[in-house]
């Protein structure tokens, strides 16, 4: 018999958070961490990690676990997940997916395989240099000339698993989705309902662009001092999220305060919507209009 596992997602500064803790608290559920950005310490405010306050007394799994400057691959997060799910079924609680990164979601969900496969060093560095030169949405064009439906699975800010996916395409002359696809050898193991918020883009663009404006005002420019002080490198993973690649930029003086805010507003709602791109290939989302 199949164990049930709801997922809540959703673009960024959709009320994910709310609304899986509400829910959470209706059903007795406990909520496993599902973005990409939320898993890292010392990260809170440019991350939009919930306050003990907002999480409303319900266990809150797989974040804060991995430091700054380590990397976290998808299959370990995938490991994790299920090791966190089966532990909260033992408990006779439900577990809730919640967060915006389509790739965690859907190795979790669909239980797929990860392999090492091959590696080309002198493809990555020229892909490094044309991130470095020209930006990542740069080449994350690229990768969605050929595969779309992992182009909008994969945060701006993460250079390496954009890389990877150009990397596998060149290497194989096949898409990660399309080896995905293959590799889904063994059924799910869970029976999952996949909820995704919903609301006019006009309306998210307006919490995302308050959202930031909060951020702000929260001490995000102080956290980035903080985490550049622990000698966090700016070429981590980490520090290439969205909020804090732009604030270093004006620590360092190559981008007036206002410039940054509005880059970081930009590309949060560039982000969005290429999240809703991927929410909507899914068939299996029921909407939820908050």
């Amino acid at each position: 018999m199949m164990k049930p596992l709801i997922v809540i997602t959703g673009p960024t500064a959709s009320g994910k958070t709310a609304y899986s803790v509400e829910m959470a608290q209706k059903i007795g559920g406990e909520i496993i961490n599902a973005d990409s950005m939320q898993i890292y310490k010392h990260m809170d405010i440019g991350t939009a990690k919930p306050s003990m306050e907002e999480r409303g007394g319900i266990p809150h799994h797989l974040m804060d676990i991995v430091e700054p400057w380590e990397n976290y691959s998808v299959a370990q997060y995938c490991k994790e997940a299920h090791r966190c799910i089966a532990q909260i079924h033992d408990s006779g609680k439900i577990p809730i997916l919640v967060g915006g990164t389509g790739l965690y979601i859907d190795s979790v969900v669909y239980n797929i395989e990860y392999g090492e496969g091959g590696a080309d060093e002198e493809f990555r560095r020229e892909m490094k240099q044309l991130a470095s030169e020209r930006g990542n949405e740069y080449i994350l064009n690229m990768l969605e000339k050929v595969d779309p439906q992992s182009a909008a699975k994969i945060h701006l800010s993460d250079t390496k698993r954009i890389i990877r996916a150009l990397e596998v395409y060149h290497l194989t002359g096949e898409t990660i989705t399309e080896q995905n696809k293959k590799s889904r050898l063994k059924k799910s193991p869970y029976d999952a309902k996949i909820y995704a918020i919903e609301m006019e883009r006009q309306e998210l663009y307006r919490r995302i662009n308050a959202r930031v404006d909060m951020m702000f005002e929260a001490g995000l420019t102080d956290e980035v001092k903080r985490l550049l002080g622990m000698g966090v490198s700016e070429k981590a993973t980490s520090m290439q999220a969205i909020g804090y690649k732009e604030t270093a930029e004006y620590l360092r003086g190559e981008a007036s305060f206002s410039d940054a805010v509005e880059k970081i507003k930009r590309n949060t709602r560039r982000y969005a919507k290429r999240q809703l791109v991927w929410f909507r290939r899914n068939s299996g989302i029921n909407w939820v209009r908050r």
